[in-house]
């Protein structure tokens, strides 16, 4: 985008200093901005935190900058509820976020250096156990989808070189946990062998540079809209998609595979 249609720094602290200045006003004299607290708060950032992916995938820039509004409410709403408690105001949350990147990029802010990427990586991972993390994994929050959470969890003991050599190794452990889950005929055992697959597959994508949160999100939107499809040139020959076979379905979904 061409840099006259930027806002410069001043501009941008004043469009910040108006927020907070509305932030204080609908804390003051709005009914329900009053009665919310940090718990009322937190399904809705959840919801606002997805909304803001659904735009990231559809790559819809201006929905993008809509939703990251909403998640900046947020993120000043917290604030002031802190700040009414006497604990900490957005000042502390920024300084504190400050201080931490440049500790965590002493290649930038110090005299480390690094090669590439990885090391800058490995080095974070490293710093933050100085910082008093007792283990690589305690900032993996629990409540992160399980699939996103295998993600992180692999990303993270990466960082300290717990890794497969490169991805067809990785490879290697799919085929292996899949014999593994043919082979088991217990149901609960046959669950947490299905747990093995899919957490060596979201392996193997991640060491192949694929995104596997990103990948099936894609699918299911496919699916979706394919079985939306299906669903319209049903009702165009006044069928029912329940009234069909599955053969009878197969027909119609090759033909909305076909469709725009």
């Amino acid at each position: 985008m061409n840099s006259r249609f930027m806002n410069t720094r001043q501009e941008k602290l004043e469009a910040f200093g108006r927020l907070l200045d509305i932030m204080d006003d609908l804390r003051e004299k709005c009914p329900w901005d009053q009665k919310q607290t940090l718990q009322s708060l937190r399904h809705l950032t959840l919801e606002e935190t997805y909304e803001l992916s659904d735009a990231i995938l559809q790559e819809d820039l201006q929905e993008i900058k809509k939703e990251l509004g909403d998640v900046l409410l947020h993120l000043v709403f917290y604030s002031k509820i802190g700040s009414e408690k006497e604990s900490f105001d957005i000042a502390d949350v920024i300084n504190s976020l400050n201080e931490k990147l440049i500790f965590r990029h002493p290649h930038i802010y110090g005299d480390t250096e690094v090669k590439d990427e990885e090391e800058v990586k490995q080095n974070w991972e490293k710093l933050k156990l100085k910082e008093g993390n007792k283990s690589i994994l305690g900032g993996v929050p629990k409540s992160l989808p399980s699939l996103v959470k295998a993600y992180r969890i692999q990303d993270k003991v990466k960082g300290i070189g717990f890794e497969f050599h490169d991805a067809e190794d990785a490879w290697k452990k799919v085929d292996e946990e899949i014999q593994e889950f043919h082979e088991e005929t217990d149901l609960d055992k046959k669950e947490l062998e299905l747990g093995d697959v899919f957490f060596s597959l979201i392996n193997y994508a991640r060491m192949s540079g694929l995104n596997p949160d990103s990948a099936l999100e894609r699918t299911n939107l496919k699916f979706i809209s394919r079985f939306q499809k299906m669903e319209v040139l049903a009702e165009e020959s006044d069928l029912k998609l329940a009234d069909l076979s599955l053969e009878e379905m197969d027909v119609l979904w090759e033909k909305a595979k076909l469709m725009p």
